[in-house]
C-alpha cells in the first residue's frame, strides 16, 4: 500500500508556493481556498516573508492549501489515488479532504477558523514549544513532567516536542537530559495542550455544521495511530486534536503494521519523510516539494499497490 502524508505547522518557507502557480488552474484554486479560509494564500505563499507566514492564522491555511493543490496534481499525474492517508497536526485537515470525509471548501473554512482560534488562544499567555532530540525517552518525559511541560508531539525517531510556559522551556534548554538537544520552535504558543481549550470549543461549533462522509481510503488518526472508519468520528477527533498530543510515532507504527510499501509527503514536504527514513527504514519515500517532484511521486504511486 502506498500512502500520502500531509505536514503540519512549521514546514512552510517563504515563496514555496511560487512554482505551483505555473500549473494550470492552481492560481484559481488557491483564490477559491483564500475566500474560504479568509487569507490571501497566493500572496502568503509567494511574497510574504518568514515572520508573516509564521503567524498561526496564516500558516495553517497556507500549509493545508499547498497540500491539497499538490495532492490534486499528484493524483492527476498518476491517474490513481493512494491506499491511505494521514496528516500531522493541522495536516489532518488535508488528510480528511483527501479521504473524502469533508469537501475541500469545508476543510479550508475549518482550517481558517482553526488558525485564528489557536492564535487567539496562544495570545492569552506566554507559551511556546521546543523539540527535544535524542536522550532517554523515559528521562525526557520525566523531566517534562517535573517542569510542568506537555509532550505535545511524539514524533518518533527520537523526537518529542515539549510545550508550555516559556520560563519552563528555558529551563529545559538550560538543563536538558543527557545526550539530548533542545531546539526552540518558531511557533506562537503551546499547541496540542490545555492552553488551546478555547480554540477547541470554537472549532467544535463550526465542525457540527459540516457534513462528514466515511473515509474512502484508509485514514489514520493522530490521537493514537488507529484507523478511523466513521466520518463523524474523524471530524470529532480532528477537533479534539487541537488540545491533545500528536502521536505521530503511533501513526508510523500503524503504517508498518499495515504493510505500507511507500510514503509520499505532499507540499510543503520534507519533515515527515525525514522521520519515516529514520523510523521506517527501507520503505521508499518521496517528498513533493515542487512540481518537479511529481514524476517521482507518481512513479511510486503507480508502481506500488495503491
Amino acid at each position: 500500500m502506498i500512502i500520502t502524508v500531509f505536514p503540519g505547522q512549521g514546514s512552510q518557507t517563504p515563496g514555496f508556493l511560487s512554482p505551483w502557480l505555473d500549473l494550470p488552474g492552481v492560481r484559481e484554486r488557491l483564490e477559491e481556498f483564500s475566500a474560504a479560509a479568509g487569507v490571501d494564500l497566493v500572496a502568503a505563499g509567494t511574497v510574504a516573508d518568514a515572520d508573516e507566514i509564521r503567524d498561526t492564522s496564516v500558516a495553517q491555511p497556507l500549509i493545508v492549501a499547498a497540500s491539497l493543490v499538490s495532492y490534486d496534481a499528484l493524483t492527476d499525474a498518476a491517474g490513481v489515488r493512494p491506499g491511505g492517508v494521514a496528516g500531522h497536526s493541522v495536516g489532518e485537515i488535508a488528510a480528511l479532504v483527501a479521504a473524502g470525509v469533508v469537501t475541500a471548501e469545508d476543510g479550508m473554512r475549518l482550517v481558517g477558523l482553526r488558525g485564528r482560534a489557536m492564535a487567539e488562544a496562544a495570545s492569552r499567555k506566554d507559551t511556546g514549544m521546543a523539540a527535544v532530540l535524542g536522550g532517554d525517552r523515559d528521562a525526557v518525559l520525566a523531566l517534562l513532567d517535573e517542569l510542568a511541560l506537555t509532550p505535545a508531539n511524539h514524533n518518533g525517531a527520537g523526537q518529542i516536542v515539549a510545550a508550555g510556559a516559556l520560563d519552563a522551556l528555558a529551563e529545559l534548554a538550560a538543563h536538558p537530559v543527557p545526550a539530548s538537544r533542545v531546539l526552540p520552535l518558531q511557533v506562537a504558543g503551546a499547541f496540542h495542550t490545555s492552553y488551546m481549550a478555547p480554540a477547541v470549543e470554537t472549532l467544535r461549533v463550526a465542525a457540527a455544521e459540516v457534513t462528514a462522509s466515511d473515509p474512502a481510503v484508509s485514514l489514520w488518526t493522530n490521537r493514537d495511530g488507529s484507523l478511523v472508519t466513521d466520518g463523524r468520528t474523524a471530524l470529532d477527533l480532528l477537533v479534539d486534536q487541537v488540545s491533545s498530543p500528536v502521536r505521530w510515532d503511533l501513526c508510523m507504527d500503524s503504517f508498518a503494521a499495515a504493510g505500507v510499501t511507500g510514503i509520499i509527503e505532499l507540499s510543503p514536504a520534507g519533515t515527515l519523510v525525514g522521520l519515516a527514513k529514520r523510523a521506517l527504514r527501507g520503505i521508499p519515500t518521496v517528498a513533493v516539494k515542487t512540481p518537479d517532484d511529481l514524476a517521482a511521486a507518481a512513479a511510486l504511486l503507480t508502481g506500488g499497490d495503491a
